[in-house]
């Protein structure tokens, strides 16, 4: 996906802010602790891959 796209693209739940993991190919909100994949250049915002985490992958204990 082009660059442009992910600093205006917002969460369909809460529209902040969401943040893009290139090694994971998602798109994380902090906000509502939810990822969306990317399937084939594809934001994934509603099925089952879409899903709530306890917190966001990357963080560190």
């Amino acid at each position: 996906m082009d660059d442009f796209l992910f600093k205006i693209i917002a969460c369909p739940i809460c529209t902040g802010k969401l943040i893009y993991s290139r090694n994971r190919s998602e798109l994380f909100c902090k906000k509502d602790n939810m990822k969306f994949p990317i399937r084939e250049n594809i934001l994934i915002f509603t099925g089952d891959d879409v899903v709530k985490i306890s917190r966001h992958p990357e963080e560190k204990d």
